[in-house]
């Protein structure tokens, strides 16, 4: 039996809250929530579900991130309570997504959730604090938000619209391991394609643990952080086709233990740092017929993790990197830590007459090349650990076993 399509009108799409109650009800049965032509601000983020596919019409469906607005709190605010005390709760409505931070803890210890109720001055909360906020500190209520996000749903899809993060009239950036335009926790098999997405104030896509996620013909692109983030643990994902361009942090970051992940025939350019970042636990990753140029550091950055935390087990193929390192780094490819087991193949590393092909330090070992070609580099290669045997390893999403996923607590077959 087919999903169930239900189709919004105009007239039913006048606010977030009117398509967030279309996404609830049709949470019950599941089935695919399509949305019609239109340019709408968000006052809140919508709220994807189990069983959800929410479509749009491309270029034609613009949804917007509204104005951030500061409420300061007022009084005692600690860790693990649903509730905070404001100064002012002018504006706010039942229902709005905010986030919860003060001037130390503005990143990974902000709250991100939704109001339940409000009473007087008070707010009540649908997540508990994620640490004590201190009013010496200017702590905070902000509507900042996710466009669209979920957490912890399954069998999900996202399709073809087009987000504008408002990035000049958001100017309370939030850390993506808790936000981004697209966010995303402890998910599995969510499916974004044909999702048009620039200008937020924080990461374009960040998902965190979650598994068995393809991200296809998508663009993320001019946010104030990085354009893809995978982070925390997410296993067995696959980036198809996608452009992320123009931000102002990495195009894509993978974060801690990002793992099992396949890249491929993507475009990461234009970024002020580099066009991948790679660090501790990202093992066991694909990265094949992309090109990567003229970001602000190098192509692929490995980042400096040590023993056992180290890079391993990852492989780039068919690539081409070109004008990279433009602001920092000295390599179209550089690699750090006591990074392992690095396969580099017929790949073209252009170094533009300024940069090395591949730059290695101390500790790396077991970087093997094979079949590359590095017109214009001051040296084809630079450091240690270069190798001519090749290690066996298999990576990518395609190979993720049961066991790969554990960390997560899902046991998939």
């Amino acid at each position: 039996m087919s999903a169930p399509i239900i189709k919004l009108r105009p007239e039913e799409c006048t606010d977030a809250a009117a398509i967030q109650a279309a996404i609830d009800r049709l949470a019950l049965s599941g089935g695919i929530l399509q949305l019609p032509e239109l340019d709408l601000t968000l006052d809140r983020g919508l709220e994807l579900r189990s069983g959800v596919e929410l479509r749009g019409c491309g270029a034609r469906t613009i949804l917007r991130k509204g104005a951030s607005r500061i409420h300061p709190l007022n009084g005692y605010h600690n860790y693990g309570m649903r509730d905070v005390p404001l100064e002012s709760s002018a504006g706010l409505e039942v229902g709005m997504t905010v986030t919860i931070f003060d001037d130390k803890r503005r990143w990974f210890l902000a709250t991100f959730a939704r109001i339940t109720w409000i009473d007087g001055l008070w707010v009540g909360l649908d997540q508990g604090l994620e640490s004590d906020y201190d009013a010496t500190e200017h702590a905070r209520l902000v509507t900042t938000f996710p466009l669209i996000f979920g957490q912890s749903i399954h069998r999900a899809a996202l399709r073809d619209l087009t987000l504008d993060g408002n990035r000049d009239a958001n100017p309370h950036g939030i850390d993506g391991c808790r936000n981004g335009a697209v966010y995303f926790t402890r998910g599995d098999g969510i499916e974004i394609t044909g999702v048009r997405e620039s200008g937020y104030n924080g990461d374009g896509l960040s998902f965190q643990m979650c598994s068995r996620m393809t991200i296809r013909d998508c663009s993320f692109s001019h946010n104030v952080g990085n354009g893809l983030h995978p982070g925390a643990g997410s296993t067995d994902i696959r980036f198809e086709n996608c452009r992320s361009e123009g931000n102002d942090a990495y195009g894509l970051f993978f974060c801690v233990r990002a793992n099992h992940i396949t890249t491929s025939g993507c475009t990461l350019a234009n970024n002020k740092e580099a066009g991948i970042s790679i660090g501790a636990r990202d093992c066991f990753n694909l990265i094949e017929d992309c090109d990567i140029a003229n970001n602000g550091g190098p192509g692929i950055s490995v980042r400096p993790d040590p023993k056992p935390v180290e890079v391993h087990s990852c492989t780039v193929r068919r690539c081409r990197f070109s004008g990279n390192a433009l602001t920092w780094g000295r390599g179209q490819i550089e690699i750090a830590g006591d990074a392992r087991d690095i396969v580099i193949e017929q790949s073209t590393l252009d170094g533009g007459g300024r940069t090395i092909g591949v730059l290695t330090t101390d500790r790396v070992a077991a970087v093997f090349l094979d079949r590359n070609n590095m017109p214009n580099c001051r040296a084809e290669t630079q450091g240690n650990g270069f190798g001519s045997k090749r290690t066996i390893f298999v990576c990518g999403a395609d190979h993720c076993q049961p066991d790969h996923y554990r960390h997560l607590s899902i046991h998939h077959p």
